[in-house]
């Protein structure tokens, strides 16, 4: 039998991992750096508070029984999980809060890694585009100058599909969000809701031309100031940072859930999505004991796209990091003074990656062991502890390789 993981699952190499430490330490800088702090929240959580939020598909969770009997799911993702801790324990508002954890999902991939931040007890303007910002702020530090930002408006498309008769809505928001034009033209529509139904399909390019078209709707007073909004957000965006992403303003980009109340938003490059996000104001108040709410916005990356489209531009690491030192006892009777002169070298103020030589061997087998891991330093430890030290900065490429 050859044991190999899960279908959906996959071990991450040495390499991988390293690549993928990589992308999360660059992201946590700026996390830190606009000032959000760490959370790590249960692998597990009972089905309801998974389910409460209305984004997850109950056939996607990967379920298991504890010992009484009930049902709990593995994570699918964090911001339900991260709402529930905070409407239940945190007290003081905003909270600004960062997460970097594998998730768990039936289907083609069923672990995944994320890294996101929530914003929370915090609505307008400013936090919209602070959580923007902060997503243009990531794309930057990871060098994905060629990644867009595309925009939407949940709120408002959804208040704009109330004028298709009930029966009609929901096919109307499914063919929308799936992008399917054909399935939009197949419904069963008057001339009128079936203009308008392909006038919200299309309403998506450079913000000042949608922002014009949707104007020309006859909006009632909440719409237009949700189309007020955009656009006062939009113009912040674009007058507070050096540099920013292409925006595309896509007043059809919608779920085929009522997750999100207001902006809505994803990351693509390279026809990936790498993340996404938006605000949802009434999510904590589903986990509250008193069903007392706060605002909510976020967004999450997705480590396994960033790496798809990172590894060909050649940011990644290409190699796992060497040790700094071989340490080999001289002699059989010298393994007890090469185990403490390698704790020494490792008590450095910064990291020194020590390796001890385990087997018997010749000082050229050594030697190549050393050029071929990239060791520079070599130091063959006597029963007294003495060291004799040799350096291995002059070996060739060729050799290391």
């Amino acid at each position: 039998m050859v044991y190999q993981p899960p279908v959906g699952a996959r071990d991450l190499f040495p390499i991988e991992v390293a690549q993928n430490r990589w992308i999360e330490d660059r992201l946590q800088q700026v996390f830190q750096g606009w000032g959000y702090h760490q959370i790590i929240t249960s692998t597990l959580e009972r089905i309801e508070t998974l389910l409460a939020g209305g984004a997850i598909q109950p056939a996607t969770l990967m379920q298991l029984q504890d010992r009484e009997g009930q049902f709990l799911g593995l994570r699918p993702e964090l911001t339900a999980s991260i709402a529930r801790a905070a409407a239940t324990r945190l007290t003081a508002y905003p909270q600004r809060l960062y997460y970097s954890a594998n998730v768990f999902r039936r289907g083609l991939r069923q672990e995944s890694y994320q890294a996101g931040v929530e914003l929370l007890g915090a609505g307008g303007l400013a936090a919209d585009a602070e959580i923007l910002l902060l997503l243009f702020d990531c794309l930057h530090s990871l060098e994905l100058e060629q990644t867009s930002v595309i925009l939407g408006e949940a709120g408002l498309t959804r208040s704009l599909l109330l004028a298709f008769p009930e029966p009609q809505r929901a096919q109307v928001r499914q063919a929308i969000a799936r992008l399917d034009r054909l399935a939009l033209e197949a419904l069963p529509l008057s001339a009128e809701l079936q203009q308008l139904a392909l006038m919200l399909f299309d309403l998506r390019g450079q913000p000042a031309q949608v922002l014009q078209q949707v104007s020309q709707l006859n909006l009632n007073l909440e719409q237009r100031a949700s189309v007020s909004r955009l656009k006062a957000l939009i113009e912040l965006l674009e007058s507070s940072q050096d540099w920013r992403p292409p925006l595309i303003l896509d007043l059809s980009l919608i779920q085929t859930f009522d997750y999100y109340t207001g902006i809505v938003f994803e990351a693509v490059s390279a026809q990936r999505i790498l993340g996404q996000g938006g605000r949802y104001d009434q999510l904590l108040g589903l986990y509250h004991p008193q069903r007392q709410s706060q605002p909510g916005i976020g967004f999450v990356l997705n480590l396994e796209e960033l790496h798809q489209v990172l590894l060909p531009k050649g940011a990644l690491p290409a190699q796992i990091a060497p040790s700094d030192w071989l340490v080999i006892p001289a002699t059989p009777d010298a393994q007890a003074a090469a185990f403490a002169y390698a704790q020494k070298l490792r008590e450095s103020a910064h990291l020194v990656r020590v390796e001890l030589q385990l087997a018997q061997q010749s000082p050229d087998e050594v030697r190549s062991y050393a050029a071929a891991r990239r060791i520079k330093q070599v130091a063959w430890v006597d029963a007294a502890g003495m060291p004799q030290i040799e350096s291995l900065a002059q070996v060739s490429q060729q050799v290391l390789q």
